[in-house]
């Protein structure tokens, strides 16, 4: 079951590339999160996505929210897709599935694929409250961006 709005959101630490984890848990409760889990790196929705975000950066740091991605593809892939992207915020690697379950946000199979993240977004706010929640099991549909600015803003 996924985590729904009202819900206190889950605290974590990813890495975003090898021996580097990201304490994303020291900022919940802090500031107003975006958190966006995409099926695979690489893949040609989750490029789009997360495109969408590198080329509407100035809109989404003006709303003063952090952003982060989390994919279940090791660290060196994550690293490599948001080196080739330019992705200007963390991409980070749930290789073990832990958050994405934690979060309500995994395939348990895709297509054959054992343990792929749900194309999913959250909006937690300052408070570590998670004011926007969707969660995709069809990995074609791409996030409401719309939705997600709107979400932040009413933060």
């Amino acid at each position: 079951m996924s985590l729904t709005v009202g819900s206190k959101a889950p605290a974590f630490t990813l890495p975003s590339q090898p021996g580097q984890p990201v304490d994303v848990g020291a900022i919940i409760g802090q500031e107003k999160i975006v958190l966006l889990f995409i099926p695979l790196a690489f893949s040609p929705v989750c490029t789009a996505e997360m495109c969408h975000f590198r080329d509407h950066w100035n809109q989404w740091a003006a709303l003063g929210c952090k952003v982060f991605a989390v994919s279940v593809d090791s660290p060196f892939a994550v690293a490599k897709f948001r080196e080739l992207e330019n992705i200007p915020f963390p991409i980070l690697s749930d290789f073990n599935k832990d958050i994405s379950r934690l979060y309500g946000a995994l395939h348990e199979d895709l297509i054959g694929m054992k343990g792929v993240s749900k194309r999913s977004a959250f909006v937690i706010d300052a408070k570590g409250i998670v004011k926007y929640a969707s969660v995709s099991e069809d990995p074609r549909v791409q996030v409401d961006f719309a939705a997600i600015e709107a979400a932040v803003k009413a933060c």
